[in-house]
């Protein structure tokens, strides 16, 4: 239903945020990150306000409500603060994820179907603020209908467990992981859902996932910050859109 020949890329810049806060000073900036980003290509930016405000602050929302010229994602878990931040900035989209204080990284998708008419409420007034409301979660059918259910516009679908299969050498799962993805991102597209995609993806696995038809953007982080120490950001970048763009040819 929905495909294109440009994916877009994303570019989550919660890292930078971070190395940053190892030193609990202002180097190195994020927003000066996401202004390389947009030079390289990057199509929007992706942020994770988290609760413990482990990397992304407050006052990073701030000033990339104010410099950015592409979208900004706003990534938030389901909470009354978060929400109230995301109503007073009114991002161009946001992205709900699920949030463990434990947790070292974002580890699954969210569970919607168990919550789904606590989120369906959750999100509502985000939608009729402006907001264009992504749901991020597994490959899962059962998650995808919940998602459209309760009135989400996007699905990212959490590559997390293909990225990782393919980083162990596990190809077999790797290979059984890629066809749920590509399975699911067609059933969501049949449901009217943009689909988008992210989580761990690395130059040595993004292009079967950058190849699916119906995936229309990829959001891409750590492995990009952590490639910019050895290449710089906006070398790093370009190369992961060329890889992207090659995958689509």
């Amino acid at each position: 239903m929905h495909s294109e020949s440009r994916l877009r890329l994303g570019i989550n810049i919660d890292h930078v945020a971070t190395v940053r806060n190892a030193r609990g000073g202002a180097y190195p900036d994020p927003l000066r990150a996401a202004q390389i980003a947009e030079a390289a290509g990057a199509d929007g930016i992706t942020a994770h306000l988290r609760e413990d405000r482990r990397h992304i602050s407050d006052a990073d929302i701030d000033g990339l409500m104010e410099v950015l010229t592409v979208p900004l994602n706003f990534e938030m878990a389901a909470t009354d603060e978060m929400q109230q931040i995301a109503l007073r900035h009114k991002p161009h989209a946001v992205c709900i994820v699920p949030e463990k204080r434990e947790e070292r990284t974002t580890e699954g998708g969210l569970e919607v179907a168990r919550e789904e008419n606590k989120l369906a409420h959750f999100i509502a007034p985000l939608r009729e603020a402006g907001c264009r409301v992504s749901i991020f979660i597994a490959a899962d059918r059962r998650q995808i209908e919940a998602a459209q259910r309760i009135g989400a516009e996007i699905v990212e679908l959490h590559t997390g467990a293909y990225c990782d299969a393919h980083a162990e050498g596990r190809f077999t799962d790797r290979d059984r992981e890629l066809a749920s993805l590509r399975e699911m991102s067609t059933f969501a597209d049949s449901l009217g859902l943009e689909v988008h995609a992210g989580h761990g993806l690395t130059y040595g696995c993004v292009q079967p996932i950058a190849a699916l038809p119906e995936v229309r953007e990829l959001n891409i982080g750590h492995f990009l910050i952590g490639e910019a120490i050895f290449l710089g950001l906006h070398p790093a970048i370009v190369k992961m859109r060329a890889q992207m763009d090659e995958a689509r040819a």
